[in-house]
């Protein structure tokens, strides 16, 4: 009956579902315009007030990441209720008939949250990628081996220590390591915390000194800073998994270590004409992602910031450089940008952030990202809710603490003229709803364009997307400030009718969310005529 939407309800008590408070007091809200009387951005940081409450909804997408703490029907059940929005399952782990078992887990768990409410939520599938990892060790997949400072190391391609390494000799899965790297390099495996620098090389291995020693387990991702990996886009497990996502009816892709635009032209080619309604984000995590950014943002749906192997691949104080800059681009494109990786990673084990992650996570949201990510934190941790209830939080001080006419401003600005009927439109509607003070837009939508050109200019308000295209509704979680609604009913014969009936039908959810009232000013954005491309008109409606 009612779509899923960004954010949780009035009730703020964190202990709330354990104590089985209805869904109910989740799903009302109470829409908080924010009143910006500021004349410039350091007024507005100025007028900034720790004592006032944030808006009760969330602009800003929560991604959850599913596995062994968080792929049970009543947990995925709770991570609705909490704020989640988007699914991830991660394909460097598990198997189809894992995967499958979480879906199916998801699907019902929301089919039998329906009952009540209607939820749109995306699923994801990150894929594992061209990335170069580590053999098995000695002792099987659970064993570690204590690598020492100082000591040396053998990294060999010889595929018969591939199951059985050791302290003094490691495999690594890339046939071309020896040619690539040179004497002097560096070899970083497990996030980084393992270092080794390239002392000698021989026919079959690169002899190595441990620069930074530690545990280390098997199957451990192997990092090659400043060199260029000539690996193809598209390996032979990607594909299989992408010809799963198809089957599995997945929304979106997560596309691993894209590199340049060709990487993403050849996952959408794998995908070809059965998957084309799949959305592709291209994660950028390493230095030539970077520098060719520009090509990869043109022909990608989407962009995740992977901070991970990316604080890898660059500096580490190159990374907010790098972060900034890919938001802001995205941004000016109007194409959705997802920042992840270690967010909140101390609440894997632990039941609150670091001060540091809690800024992190504003940070991502005051730079302009459409979503954020969680990975471990719900995957594997000890509080996955408690997680998600703490971006949630976040994620909404941070949105109250936007300047958002000075960031339309400058949106719009950046904007080449002259532009199409439904581009004009849309920057027509955000510009009308803070003069109006629009408690809500509502736009129907076929593909989901206009939809999208609206949350480009970042207005205050939430705007409820109405399309019959479920595809279409799911996805649409991917960009800042969108409601998708799912409207299943058949067309009217009449196109003014049933134009009608789509306003009503999104009008009522919001009236019963209570994101609107009696005497408020709504914005409507509709076409002429059915069918896509044809959004030219913008009314300005009171709530009765």
């Amino acid at each position: 009956m009612y779509p899923g939407f960004h954010g949780y309800g009035a009730s703020n008590d964190s202990n709330g579902l354990h104590r089985g408070v209805s869904k109910e007091d989740y799903f009302i809200q109470q829409q908080s315009l924010h009143r910006e009387t500021a004349r410039n951005a350091l007024e507005h940081i100025c007028n900034l007030d720790i004592d006032l409450p944030p808006s009760e909804v969330r602009m800003t997408g929560i991604i959850c990441t599913l596995g062994p703490a968080s792929r049970s029907k009543e947990i995925i059940t709770k991570l609705v209720l909490t704020g989640m929005n988007i699914v991830r399952m991660n394909f460097s782990h598990g198997t189809h008939e894992y995967h499958a078992e979480t879906i199916k887990n998801v699907r019902t768990a929301i089919k039998a949250l329906e009952e009540d409410f209607s939820y749109n939520i995306a699923i994801a599938l990150d894929t594992k990628g061209p990335e170069i990892r580590t053999g098995i060790l000695q002792g099987g997949v659970d064993h570690e081996i204590d690598l020492k400072k100082g000591k040396r190391i053998r990294l060999t391609i010889n595929e018969q220590w591939k199951d059985n390494g050791t302290a003094d000799i490691l495999y690594v899965d890339y046939n071309n390591l020896i040619r690539v790297m040179t004497v002097g390099g560096l070899v970083f495996i497990d996030d980084g915390l393992i270092c080794l620098k390239v002392r000698e090389k021989g026919d079959d291995c690169l002899i190595c000194s441990i620069e930074n020693g530690g545990k280390l387990g098997s199957k451990k991702g192997v990092n090659l800073p400043g060199v260029v990996v000539d690996l193809p886009p598209v390996s032979e497990k990607d594909r299989v998994d992408l010809q799963f996502a198809i089957d599995q009816e997945c929304d979106i892709v997560f596309a691993s270590f894209i590199r340049k635009a060709s990487d993403v032209q050849a996952v959408r080619e794998c995908l070809g004409q059965k998957g084309k309604h799949i959305r592709i984000i291209s994660k950028i995590e390493n230095h030539e992602g970077v520098k060719r950014f520009e090509e990869i943002l043109e022909v990608s749906d989407g962009i995740m910031v992977a901070r991970g192997d990316l604080g890898i691949e660059i500096p580490a104080e190159k990374v907010f450089l790098a972060q900034k800059m890919m938001i802001g681009r995205c941004n000016k494109a109007g194409k959705p940008v997802i920042c992840a990786t270690q967010m909140l990673d101390s609440m894997i084990s632990r039941p609150r952030p670091t001060r540091a992650e809690g800024s992190d996570v504003a940070n991502a949201v005051l730079d302009g990202a459409d979503c954020v990510m969680l990975s471990g934190e719900t995957a594997k941790g000890l509080y996955p809710l408690e997680s998600v209830r703490m971006m949630n939080k976040i994620c909404r001080e941070a949105e109250d603490a936007i300047f958002h006419e000075s960031l339309f401003e400058n949106l719009r600005s950046a904007t080449k003229t002259p532009t199409d009927p439904a581009h004009t439109i849309a920057i027509a509607a955000v510009e009308a709803s803070f003069k109006c003070l629009a408690a809500a837009i509502i736009c129907l939508t076929t593909t989901g364009k206009s939809a999208q050109l609206i949350s480009r200019y970042r207005p205050r308000c939430h705007t409820f997307c109405v399309t019959r295209n479920l595809y279409v509704a799911r996805q649409m979680n991917a960009y800042r400030g969108l409601v998708p609604v799912y409207f299943p009913y058949h067309n009217e014969t009449d196109w003014r009718d049933d134009m009608d009936k789509w306003i009503n039908y999104a009008l009522d959810i919001a009236k019963s969310r209570q994101f609107v009232k009696a005497g408020d000013n709504i914005l409507c954005i509709t076409g002429w005529q059915p069918g896509k491309g044809i959004t030219n008109t913008m009314r300005i409606v009171p709530v009765e």
